[in-house]
């Protein structure tokens, strides 16, 4: 029987805190900013990708959640897989030529997430992390991550950033050819374990702009754009550095929350504007500002923090000790439907009705947004700073024995 060149490898989404938006070069995909993110628990949030190499595969094809995603020529699934195609021939066969050579055959592709894609949750980051994660095992590259980053970020500009768990850098790099605007780990996931998230999905809808149209409407109008380049950004990324190896949660929160406002600001800023928040998303926000003005005020700091990439939905920060009463604010403005919520890291015991659980603190000033009706939030989803990319077991794998995906459950 034939040897079968498989792998399967899963990635995990992450959540920026300073926030990527702008490209100095779209086919490389070469930031204008540095950028820094907090990656998430695999085991609730993630993309898992099997690759296959075989002689007798006549193109390379690639299925996303079991249809058809078409590798356009030039294109950034094409490009990434020529790329790791290049690297087997580089470090393995030309130095061993008894290597089978993996690189000449096609490759069959199944992906799946185990989210909603293109909702403004990184499905494309823990996408084009998984493809490389899975390639890198099927081509027995060693390699580290970093290096790996290089060639996911021309996929995914945030993709390189699911590379690693914990928290991650993306260093914008200054040269023209990409070779140093790579993903550097600052902190491992055993680092600050105590850092939780809470995912507001205030819409599961595929944008209405594609960051990738967006940023560069941005790039080519917005005057407020450029000093984020130029003065704000550098400074944030080494004060939120600082403040992540110092568990400084206070800092680490004033700067998230600033950064997202600049990011939308600089959205709006855009010719014409573009509005990736909604009155569900501000009034989150709303929640959060009451809800540390309250800490403050009783002479704590923050104890939440809340971020939007390019869509209405809210992340909010926290540290594990605080996550339930966060919980319980939101539900009490934003009720869910009934045995929705997945309590996966035991918040909660008892009743699977998490509006039983509503409630506000003492002292919060409930005025300072109106209620919602159930469907407002449509899911709440409770996770935390996870680790990177993993090897799966061949059991686990999305290709059937002809090559094909396997029916997805």
């Amino acid at each position: 029987m034939s040897t079968i060149y498989q792998a399967t490898a899963s990635a995990p989404v992450n959540i920026a805190v300073i926030k990527y938006w702008g490209k100095r070069d779209t086919k490389l995909i070469l930031p204008t900013n540095s950028s820094l993110s907090v990656t998430l628990d695999q085991d609730h949030l993630r993309s898992t990708t099997t690759s296959r190499a075989d002689p007798s595969f006549e193109h390379d094809q690639l299925w996303l959640n079991g249809k058809v995603d078409e590798i356009k020529a030039g294109g950034r699934l094409a490009t990434c897989i020529s790329e790791m195609k290049r690297l087997r021939k580089e470090l393995v066969e030309d130095k061993s030529p008894n290597e089978p050579k993996l690189s000449s055959w096609k490759v069959h592709i199944a992906s799946y997430n185990n989210f909603p894609t293109a909702a403004g949750l990184a499905s494309s980051a823990s996408g084009f992390a998984a493809l490389v994660a899975s390639l890198a095992h099927l081509y027995a590259l060693t390699v580290s991550p970093s290096v790996l980053s290089l060639i996911a970020r021309q996929g995914s500009g945030s993709a390189c950033r699911s590379l690693f768990g914990g928290f991650v850098a993306w260093q914008m790099g200054t040269d023209p050819a990409g070779s140093d605007s790579l993903a550097v780990q600052v902190a491992p996931q055993e680092h600050w374990p105590q850092m939780h998230a809470l995912i507001c999905v205030v819409s599961d809808d595929k944008k209405g702009t594609s960051s990738t149209s967006g940023m560069q409407r941005t790039v080519e109008t917005s005057a407020l754009l450029q000093h984020r380049i130029k003065h704000v950004v550098p400074e944030r990324m080494g004060a939120i550095s600082k403040a992540i190896l110092a568990k400084d949660f206070d800092t680490f929160a004033k700067i998230t929350m600033a950064d997202s406002n600049q990011f939308h600001a600089v959205a709006l800023d855009t010719e014409p504007p573009i509005f990736y928040m909604n009155d569900v998303s501000r009034t989150i926000i709303a929640l959060v500002v009451e809800y540390n003005r309250l800490s403050v005020a009783s002479g704590g700091g923050y104890k939440a923090a809340y971020t939007y990439d390019a869509g209405p939905n809210a992340v909010i920060y926290a540290l594990e000790e605080n996550i339930k009463e966060i919980v319980q604010l939101v539900v009490s403005y934003f009720p869910q439907k009934p045995h929705e919520f997945k309590d996966v890291l035991g918040l909660f015991t008892g009743s699977t009705d998490l509006n039983t659980q509503a409630k506000v603190p003492e002292g919060f000033n409930e005025a300072v947004a109106k209620r919602f009706e159930v469907g407002a939030v449509k899911s709440l989803i409770h996770t935390r700073v996870g680790d990177g990319p993993r090897k799966l077991s061949d059991q686990e794998g999305l290709l059937a024995e002809n090559g094909l995906p396997k029916t997805l459950a």
